[in-house]
């Protein structure tokens, strides 16, 4: 089972929102339907799938200009799940 999921993630909840915002995401939709929050939540997030079996999540970045969010996915998500 997959999961394909839009993320925000940012160090702090304003970085958070900002990210959201810039894509046209509310913020308290999105940590509903998606991933939204700092890198720890969004692993706890993931965990969640997993338990419910979801083996593959596809990460929908849809701000690609903003190599600062998939350099900190790369660096504090993806090792981690």
């Amino acid at each position: 089972m997959s999961a394909s999921l839009t993320v925000a993630c940012g160090r702090d909840g304003d970085e958070v929102g900002r990210r959201a915002a810039a894509i046209g995401q509310h913020l308290d939709a999105l940590r509903v339907s998606g991933l939204a929050g700092t890198p720890a939540e969004v692993v706890d997030r993931l965990g969640v799938y997993r338990e419910m079996g979801v083996e593959r999540v596809y990460l929908q970045v849809l701000d690609l200009a903003d190599l600062a969010h998939i350099e900190l996915l790369a660096a504090e998500v993806l090792p981690r799940v």
